[in-house]
């Protein structure tokens, strides 16, 4: 889709369950979203161990309900190697590794608007 593609899909009126820019943000809304695919970016593959030593305050629960969901939404891949211990691995997949242009567009927007 190009940009005036989409400023024309913007005047019709989408519903929001319809409307990829509501899907997209209803994605990326959540606290720990952000901050667990910027990590994966940094460094990657990452044990669970490694994540939860990287986003600080962040809890067992709240980071395995995340990784879920964004295994479940094809932007986080989890591999398992059968050994003793368990070990488990997180990467992001081509689609996350997609979502760094959105990261740069608004880090762009930031810098112009919001200042460093």
């Amino acid at each position: 889709m190009t940009f005036e593609e989409f400023q024309e899909f913007i005047k019709h009126n989408i519903p929001a369950k319809n409307c990829p820019v509501a899907k997209t943000l209803d994605l990326l809304s959540g606290k720990w979203t952000s901050r667990v695919i910027y990590e994966l970016e940094k460094a990657s593959p990452l044990r669970f161990g490694q994540l939860k030593r990287n986003l600080d305050g962040i809890t067992n629960t709240m980071l395995s309900s995340t990784l879920k969901t964004l295994e479940e939404k094809g932007i986080v891949e989890r591999k398992q190697y059968n050994e003793v211990p368990l070990r488990v691995e997180y990467t992001l997949t081509e689609a996350g590794k997609a979502m760094l242009h959105i990261y740069y567009e608004i880090a762009k927007w930031g810098s112009t608007y919001l200042g460093h």
